[in-house]
C-alpha cells in the first residue's frame, strides 16, 4: 500500500513539473494592445491632382505625417482662419515640419482647378499642397474622411454663383496613412504645434 501511495505521489509531482512551464509561459505572455477603434474610421486611399497638375496618391506620402484640411478657394469664413494656423504651426516646428505634409483638398473641384489652387496655397505656405480632381474623386475622398459638403446658391449674386458649406476639421494621419487625431476649427497655432510635436516625438521614440 505504501509503495502504491509513493508511486502516485511521484507521478503527481512529475505531472505538476510538466505543466508548470506551460502555465508560467501562459501567465507571462504579453497582451496585445487593443486596436484604436478610430484608426480606420477616417481616411483612405486617394488619387488626385496637385496644384501643379501632377497626379498625387496618398501612398506617395508614406513615411511622413499628413495634415489634411478640406476647403475651397472662395471660402470666406473657416479656411482663412484655419489655413494660417496650419502655416504658423509648421513654422513653429522648424526642422520637424519636414516630417509633416500639409494638404488642402478642395470641396469645389468645378472651380478649383490646379491653376486656381496654385496661387491660393502659395499665399498661405510654400509647403502647402493643393489637391483637386473630378467631382467623383473629390466626393470619394470626402466620404472617406467623413467630411460633409453642400453647395449653397447665392441668389443675390447672379446665376452660377454659389458657396460650399463644408466641414472644418484638420485631420492628422500617421506615417502609415492611418488616422491619428482631429483638430477642431480655430484650434490655434500653439495648440496645433503641441499636438504635432507630441505625436512626432512618440513616433520617433518607437
Amino acid at each position: 500500500m505504501r509503495a502504491l501511495l509513493h508511486r502516485r505521489r511521484v507521478l503527481a509531482g512529475l505531472a505538476a513539473l510538466c505543466c508548470a512551464p506551460a502555465l508560467s509561459q501562459h501567465r507571462h505572455e504579453p497582451r496585445l494592445a487593443a486596436p484604436d477603434p478610430l484608426a480606420t474610421r477616417f481616411g483612405g486611399p486617394f488619387s488626385l491632382i496637385d496644384h501643379h497638375g501632377r497626379p498625387v496618391a496618398d501612398s506617395g506620402f508614406r513615411g511622413r505625417f499628413m495634415l489634411v484640411y478640406f476647403g475651397f478657394t472662395r471660402c470666406t469664413d473657416t479656411c482663412p482662419v484655419d489655413l494660417p494656423i496650419i502655416a504658423q504651426a509648421l513654422d513653429r516646428l522648424g526642422p520637424l515640419a519636414e516630417s509633416v505634409v500639409p494638404l488642402f483638398v478642395t470641396v469645389d473641384p468645378a472651380h478649383d482647378t490646379p491653376a486656381v489652387l496654385a496661387p491660393y496655397v502659395a499665399a498661405f505656405h510654400p509647403r502647402l499642397i493643393g489637391l483637386t480632381g473630378s467631382e467623383a474623386e473629390i466626393a470619394a475622398v470626402a466620404r472617406a474622411y467623413k467630411v460633409h459638403r453642400r453647395k449653397l446658391t447665392l441668389p443675390h449674386h447672379g446665376a452660377g454663383h454659389y458657396a460650399v458649406d463644408h466641414g472644418s476639421l484638420t485631420y492628422l494621419m500617421g506615417r502609415d496613412g492611418l488616422f491619428v487625431t482631429l483638430l477642431p476649427h480655430n484650434s490655434g497655432a500653439g495648440r496645433m504645434e503641441q499636438v504635432l510635436r507630441r505625436h512626432l516625438a512618440q513616433d520617433i521614440g518607437r
